[in-house]
């Protein structure tokens, strides 16, 4: 089984890999990981801001990542931003019944209502070194785009609304 699970920045990809990790024992990888080896491995010209490319130049990799994994029985947590909306183009039928998809996003309401929560739980699995950029309105419209995004593109999203343990509660099952 792979789980591959994406959302905006701050919405919780990394600490829900870390619980399922420890629940299931599978394995996870981050793609935020492979970016920045790739960017300072000077394999790319790429920055760490250049998102909508990143994601272009790194998808392919990570969707035959999953393939192999798949074709191997190998169970994987796939978490990052790195997914693009018609992520399931890249597969053929064979291989999606072994993809469990995960989309968190947050309200505008939640961030407006735990904004300084969400920002003390930013470093909870991995230490960020720079989170200046996170304002409240960066963190709604990348909300936004997402939900759009894989909304539009028929995907399930998980919306965190008022409680981010209970959203998520469910995902552990």
């Amino acid at each position: 089984m792979i789980i591959l699970i994406t959302g905006a920045s701050h919405t919780g990809k990394t600490l829900l890999a870390q619980r399922l990790l420890e629940k299931l024992n599978y394995p996870y990888m981050s793609i935020d990981h492979l970016k920045m080896g790739l960017i300072r491995s000077g394999k790319t010209d790429l920055t760490a801001c250049d998102d909508e490319k990143m994601t272009e130049y790194i998808w392919p990799v990570v969707r035959e990542i999953i393939k192999t994994a798949i074709e191997n029985m190998q169970n994987l947590i796939i978490e990052g931003c790195y997914v693009p909306f018609d992520w399931r183009r890249g597969f053929d039928e064979s291989y999606l019944p072994s993809i469990r998809f995960i989309c968190l996003a947050m309200t505008d309401e939640y961030i407006d209502a735990h904004f300084e929560e969400i920002k003390a739980h930013a470093s909870d699995i991995e230490t960020r070194q720079d989170d200046s950029d996170c304002t409240a309105g960066q963190l709604k419209k990348d909300n936004r785009l997402f939900t759009e995004g894989f909304k539009a593109a028929g995907e399930q999203i998980v919306l965190i609304r008022e409680n981010y343990e209970e959203s998520i509660s469910g995902l552990l099952d």
